[in-house]
């Protein structure tokens, strides 16, 4: 399993949302095609057929609670729910 299966792992499991680093949510959105566009702290995450757009900020190395909260009820709204050839 590689690092963003575990990642997404947890974030779909509910597990330790506190404890999500802000690069590793960011790098996985980026692997399911997001496009990021950063103004100031704000890093903003937009996908075409997803109507949401995804502001992540950092708070301190981690991501804020209630944004990964938004990005997992974003994925599974979506159906982004496994990644294809994860081999990292």
């Amino acid at each position: 399993m590689g690092r963003h299966e575990k990642l997404l792992s947890q974030l779909l499991g509910g597990r330790a949302d506190a404890n999500v680093g802000f690069d590793a949510i960011c790098a996985l959105l980026r692997r399911f095609g997001f496009q990021e566009r950063i103004r100031g702290s704000h890093h903003m995450f937009r996908r075409a057929g997803v109507e949401e757009l995804i502001n992540l900020q950092r708070d301190g190395d981690k991501a804020k609670v209630y944004q990964v909260r938004q990005v997992r009820a974003a994925l599974v709204r979506y159906g982004l729910t496994t990644i294809e050839g994860d081999d990292e």
